[in-house]
């Protein structure tokens, strides 16, 4: 089973998933991320972790020689000058088309975003679009997963969640969310690997609210109160710019905040019932996750 992205905290979870079924071939781009990986998983056996350059075909056609399935976990929402959205994504997919060819693989799940298409105005959405299809063109299987917000126990939104209690600036509040637990995308990226013919399929949580209605519900699972401000978001992407202009790495950008501000509302009952999942609740996913100690 080959991982790419595998540090993530999908990839890990992916691997704690599968490592007593599989061995696990665990792809990462630089040694921090192999120790942190190999400190994380070392309580299971059969997981090797590897380092290589994702734009790097032989490489991955090496690694990847006698792997069954794969999955495609590479991916960024903010772009800098050193990693461009077609060094993170449209690149990382090319190699991978190249390469499965020459291995064993008899498919590929590609982990990308709701609003992903070809033709999108946003950068990095349109990157993410011309990335499924270079994989959706390949000789091998793809299955894409189109998801959005992803919360899960610890990571990354949950914890910028559990922050937002008090007095809350939100750019467009009223924006429409509809998050995943991530243990339902390890599942619905379990059951899509034996899928035989490339396709696409939107997956997301059972229930879309607007940001400031998921703020407040937050909010009151760990016993507090918000007030949301909400702001143009015509002035973030004014703030986005100018950053942009003046920082090498800016902490946010106009790309990024256009990625947050997409309306997400979906027959989420749709995509379960075609993977044979089942979805957990909007309550359910954030006592899981909010209540959990920082």
């Amino acid at each position: 089973m080959l991982i790419t992205g595998a540090n993530g905290n999908l990839g890990q979870r992916l691997i704690r998933r599968l490592a007593s079924e599989y061995v696990i071939l665990a792809v990462v781009r630089s040694e921090h991320a192999k120790r942190n990986l190999m400190s994380a998983m070392a309580d299971l056996s059969g997981v090797e972790v590897y380092i290589v350059d994702y734009n790097d075909e032989s490489a991955l056609a090496d690694i990847a020689k006698n792997c069954t399935y794969a999955f495609h976990l590479v991916g960024v929402i903010k772009a800098s000058r050193e990693n461009t959205y077609d060094n993170a994504h449209q690149g990382p997919c090319r190699a991978l088309s190249m390469a499965a060819p020459q291995t064993s693989l008899e498919s590929i799940v590609y982990l990308s975003l709701l609003g992903s298409e070809i033709s999108a105005a946003n950068a990095c959405l349109a990157s993410r679009g011309e990335a499924e299809h270079i994989l959706m063109g390949g000789a091998v299987p793809a299955i894409v997963v189109r998801i959005p917000m992803v919360l899960g126990e610890n990571d990354y939104a949950s914890r910028a969640l559990r922050k937002k209690s008090g007095l809350v600036f939100d750019f467009r509040s009223g924006s429409k969310e509809q998050p995943i637990y991530a243990g339902d995308v390890i599942e619905a990226m379990v059951q899509a690997m034996t899928r035989t013919e490339s396709e696409i399929i939107e997956l997301a949580g059972p229930e879309s609210l607007t940001r400031a209605a998921l703020i407040r519900r937050a909010a009151g699972f760990s016993g507090k109160r918000s007030i949301i401000i909400s702001l143009p978001l015509a002035t973030g992407m004014l703030m986005a710019m100018l950053l942009e202009w003046f920082l090498r790495r800016p902490p946010v950008t106009r790309d990024m905040l256009g990625i947050l501000d997409h309306d997400d509302n979906i027959d989420a009952a749709r995509a379960a019932s075609h993977l044979g999942i089942q979805l957990t609740s909007l309550d359910e996913t954030l006592r899981k996750v909010v209540s959990t100690s920082e």
